[in-house]
């Protein structure tokens, strides 16, 4: 019997805007988290993608109109510096690929 694999609905999208930093995809809890190297840059769950971003980025990605706190359940606190991205981005590729850039550098070059 087959079993079907979880794909969250923009999947595609990301690890292709992604594919410059040897990316690998995890399931977690509801979605699932996008990696580069171990350490986890963005999370993907419905038709959403969050991004983890520095305190800059943060603060530019949530001046985007729709942009908001990722909060994957309604019922549990946000996830901390991560911003769901709002559609204006995620259905442009150009502007998509330059913040998922931006996250998974910051995200490479953390110390923490």
């Amino acid at each position: 019997m087959d079993q079907m694999v979880y794909r969250p609905l923009r999947y595609e999208q990301m690890m292709r805007a992604a594919e410059a930093f040897d990316v690998r995809a995890r399931r977690m809890f509801a979605g699932m988290g996008i990696y580069t190297g171990e350490k986890m840059f963005a999370y993907l769950y419905d038709e959403e993608i969050g991004l983890k971003l520095s305190p800059d980025d943060l603060a530019q990605a949530m001046s985007i109109p729709g942009a908001s706190p990722l909060r994957p359940d309604p019922n549990a606190d946000p996830m901390p510096q991560y911003v769901k991205m709002p559609r204006e981005v995620l259905d442009n590729y150009d502007t998509f690929t330059i913040w998922v850039q931006r996250s998974a550098d910051y995200a490479r070059n953390k110390v923490h």
